[in-house]
């Protein structure tokens, strides 16, 4: 959440600047250059609390100590295949094994 909100305050620099050198007529690369730069020279200077924040939540994310991120449809299979051990304690899952077909 720290890195989606410090991407949104950079963005939120970016577009007025960009807007305002697209008005002076720079043209479009000088004014996407010139913006960038200032977007990231005024966070760079005057939010360093929440680059810090974004810093240590992905450095969380990629370190692996992070809870995996799991979609619907991997959750519903786990369900499933929970439903089927409980009913069934016979049957055997081992997800560590790779299929024969394979």
């Amino acid at each position: 959440m720290a890195f989606l909100k410090y991407s949104l305050i950079r963005l939120a620099l970016f577009v007025p600047l960009f807007a305002l050198f697209v008005y002076l007529e720079l043209g479009w690369l000088l004014a996407v250059l010139c913006a960038g730069m200032m977007a990231f020279a005024i966070s760079f200077l005057f939010f360093q609390k929440q680059r810090d924040a974004a810093a240590a939540s992905l450095h969380h994310r990629f370190s692996g100590k992070a809870k995996p991120m799991r979609s619907a449809g991997e959750v519903d299979d786990a369900d499933a295949e929970d439903r089927l051990v409980d009913e069934h304690p016979d049957i055997t899952v081992h997800t560590d094994r790779r299929p024969k077909d394979a």
